[in-house]
């Protein structure tokens, strides 16, 4: 089995950082496999990592903030930057995302709506990615969570 390594592609914001990340962090990707659309089927990265648990779209206050999927992916995708921020992480260091939907049929048909609030928010960079379809999520009006792993420069 043959691997083609390239970099990851990134918004350049801060040209010497954005150089460290580049340098630091590998997508994997078998010759022979079709190039995978959203997400990367691996990522190897070097450097301090953060793990953020599964993070749900509620507020500061703990209280959902839609019954909407969509808007509940914002204010999770959001949440998530903002705990990377505690560790001076940014979206461009996640590695990993696994997410936790309790209707794969809603994911499914908001499939358009997700991909523009992630790029909004998290950008044109694609981790390596999981979603599975769970019964039900601890938080009862929750429809969807979100683990993150990423990898900062040291």
């Amino acid at each position: 089995m043959h691997l083609h390594i390239f970099s990851c592609r990134l918004r350049v914001r801060d040209g010497d950082r954005d150089a460290k990340i580049l340098k630091d962090m590998k997508i994997l990707q078998p010759s022979h496999w079709p190039r995978p659309r959203g997400y990367s089927n691996g990522i190897a990265a070097k450097g301090q990592t953060i793990f953020v648990s599964g993070i749900i779209g509620w507020d500061d206050q703990s209280r959902v903030v839609s019954d909407n999927f969509v808007d509940q992916v914002r204010q999770a995708l959001k949440n998530i930057v903002e705990v990377l921020a505690e560790a001076n992480a940014k979206p461009e260091h996640i590695v990993r995302m696994t997410w936790y939907v309790v209707d794969k049929r809603q994911y499914l048909d908001a499939a358009k709506d997700v991909g523009a609030v992630y790029r909004e928010i998290i950008g044109r960079h694609f981790p390596a990615m999981t979603a599975v379809q769970v019964v039900s999520l601890m938080e009862n009006k929750a429809l969807v969570e979100i683990e993150v792993t990423a990898v900062i420069s040291e």
